[in-house]
């Protein structure tokens, strides 16, 4: 294939890959029955003023399959972190000891795994959409470069593209049906 063309395959495969990996970055953040150090990530801490990830304030090991423990590195910023987790809209009730933050997570009911099956397929979608998006934008850029390749090698592009698209669109759905899996599991 001529290679103009290869480099639009090249380049629009590293942006699918770049879907894949927001969809399963996205699929984290969502709970199950489990405790998940990763469900923390996006949470913002107000320290000092200023808002600070909770990485960086804090230790989060996972004792037990259904409690998080969130060790502060310094002590003053307990409650600040207690609050953040509060607030984060994440469904979960922390505690605080004095010392650490206890997170319980309780299992869920039949009803929440159903909603959040519902936010996963979202996701999911959005993931394929991005996914044919790519496909789309390198498609139109292939046909761009009409008279300057043949209509042969165009065609053969695409073909690849589609091929491209097809693997990355499966391997969503195969993130989403273990995803799907994990929420159902009791």
């Amino acid at each position: 294939m001529v290679a103009i063309i290869d480099d639009l395959l090249t380049e629009a495969e590293l942006k699918m890959e770049g879907a894949i990996e927001h969809v399963a970055s996205e699929f984290s953040t969502v709970r199950t029955g489990r405790a998940n150090p990763q469900l923390l990530q996006r949470i913002q801490v107000e320290y000092y003023g200023t808002p600070t990830p909770l990485q960086q304030l804090a230790s989060i090991a996972v004792p037990e399959p259904r409690l998080l423990v969130v060790h502060p590195f310094d002590q003053s910023s307990l409650g600040n972190i207690e609050k953040a987790i509060q607030s984060a809209d994440l469904g979960l009730n922390p505690t605080n000891d004095g010392n650490v933050v206890r997170i319980a997570f309780p299992t869920l009911t039949e009803e929440r795994r159903k909603d959040l099956i519902r936010v996963v397929r979202n996701m999911a979608e959005e993931g394929r959409v991005s996914v044919r998006n790519i496909r789309r934008h390198a498609k139109s850029e292939m046909e761009n470069l009409h008279g300057e390749i043949s209509d042969d090698d165009i065609r053969r592009g695409e073909d690849e593209l589609q091929k491209l698209t097809d693997r990355f669109t499966d391997r969503i759905d195969g993130l989403l049906q273990n995803k799907e899996e994990e929420l159902t599991e009791v």
